[in-house]
This record gives structure tokens, C-alpha cells and sequence, in this order.
């Protein structure tokens, strides 16, 4: 009996293992979202063991953009019933420890760790912005800005923040869009505007909901960046010149 083969060629077979990968990483991603769920493992195996796999889940997705445009389709075609692990990837991109964790914030004793979380979420909502503005609006070069940000706003919790903070869902939003999309692909001209808005109006309602001794902090974090960045887009435009 003559041996039927999946592939053709190298490049073919490369595609189906690639394929195999991304299977294991969506099987895998899920069963571990159910043991944490069910207490099977700690907070710190969890985590440690979520980002390896959003990592890699996000480097094996970039390289199959153009055989694996959704994820979705993906998970239907091979029989994936994998709700948790495509949302986990997908649409959230940190691990649910990092999503909830605002107990050591909230909790007494918590104000060095809110004033750093504060810092944090600061400079990247500042780092985003700025980007955008200068124009760096690659899928590859705004993502992972994004991603920082998300990470930050979750780990700052509701401890200082609303719990229906807009923001969270506005840079949750964005990275599903932009997942769905090539590394090389750039944001058109009224993307990258509705960008900058979105987490323009997403800083200015999170100064707002700061308490005031974390908003004047805060204040001083941003002016001390807004000055950094202007002092070194002066010396490249100097270098240029």
C-alpha cells in the first residue's frame, strides 16, 4: 500500500509542522487555563508557564499570518474547542494572575507598589501616544507598545482604578485588531488617528481617576518623559540636520 504524504514539498511539510505547533499551543494554553481554574497548579507556575506560551503563541502566529489569517477558523477547521486558550492568546494576551492582580495594591502598606504601578501604566500610555505621533505604525512596532500597556493596567488592578475603566477594554480592543493583521501591515492614516485618540481619552480618564497623591506623581512622571522625549527627538533632528 503506496504511503500518502501530507506534503509536497519542504516548504509544505514546514507549514503542516507549524500547524502541529499551533495545535499544541491552543491544547496546551487551555488545559492549563482549566487547571488554574480548578486550583491544579500555583499562581506562580501559572504565570511562568501563560506567558512562555503566549510568546511563543505570538511568534508562531506572526510567521503564519498569511496560511492562518484567523485563529478562529483555525481552531473550527481542526475540531479546536478551545474557548479559554483563544481568549487567553488572542484577545487578552497577559496571563489572569496579571489581569487580577490588585490585591498587594489595594491591600494596607500597598502605596510604594500603587506609585510604581502608576509610573508604569504612565510611560507606556506616553510611550504609545508618542509613537503614534512619530509616525511608527507597523503592526510590529505598535503591538507590543500595546501589549505593555495592557500588562500595566492589569497589574494596577482596582485598587485605584474603576473596575469598568474604560481604557482596559479600549487596548484590549486594539490587540485584537491588531492580531488579526500582518507584522509588516501599517495602521491607514484614520486607524492611526482613532489610535491616538482612543488612548488619549484613555490616559486623560485615567489621570482622572487617580487618587490625588498618585495624580501629582503621575504629573511628574509624565512631564519628566514628555521632557526626555523631547530633548532626544532635538538631538536626532540635529544628528539628521
Amino acid at each position: 500500500m503506496e504511503e500518502v504524504k501530507l506534503w509536497r514539498d519542504k516548504r509544505e511539510r514546514d507549514m503542516y509542522d507549524s500547524f502541529a505547533d499551533l495545535y499544541a499551543i491552543i491544547k496546551t494554553t487551555e488545559k492549563l487555563e482549566k487547571a488554574y481554574v480548578r486550583d491544579l497548579v500555583s499562581s506562580s507556575e501559572y504565570e511562568a508557564e501563560c506567558l512562555k506560551l503566549i510568546a511563543q503563541f505570538r511568534t508562531l502566529h506572526s510567521a503564519l499570518r498569511g496560511t492562518v489569517p484567523s485563529l478562529e477558523r483555525f481552531a473550527e477547521a481542526y475540531r479546536l474547542d478551545a474557548p479559554a486558550a483563544i481568549n487567553r492568546l488572542l484577545v487578552s494576551g497577559v496571563p489572569a494572575t496579571v489581569e487580577h492582580r490588585s490585591a498587594a495594591i489595594s491591600s494596607g502598606g500597598g502605596s510604594s507598589a500603587s506609585a510604581a504601578a502608576v509610573a508604569e501604566c504612565v510611560q507606556h500610555f506616553i510611550t504609545a501616544m508618542d509613537s503614534v505621533k512619530l509616525n511608527m505604525i507597523a503592526v510590529d512596532q505598535v503591538h507590543p507598545l500595546l501589549s505593555d500597556l495592557s500588562t500595566s493596567l492589569a497589574k494596577l488592578g482596582n485598587g485605584l482604578l474603576p473596575s469598568d475603566f474604560e481604557g482596559r477594554t479600549k487596548v484590549r480592543d486594539w490587540l485584537a485588531r491588531l492580531a488579526k493583521m500582518g507584522a509588516s501591515d501599517e495602521l491607514t492614516e484614520q486607524q492611526a488617528r482613532q489610535l491616538h485618540f482612543d488612548l488619549e481619552s484613555s490616559y486623560n480618564a485615567f489621570m482622572a481617576a487617580l487618587p490625588n497623591s498618585g495624580k501629582s506623581d503621575a504629573l511628574l512622571i509624565s512631564y519628566d518623559l514628555e521632557a526626555q522625549l523631547l530633548i532626544e527627538t532635538t538631538m536626532l533632528l540635529m544628528y539628521i540636520l
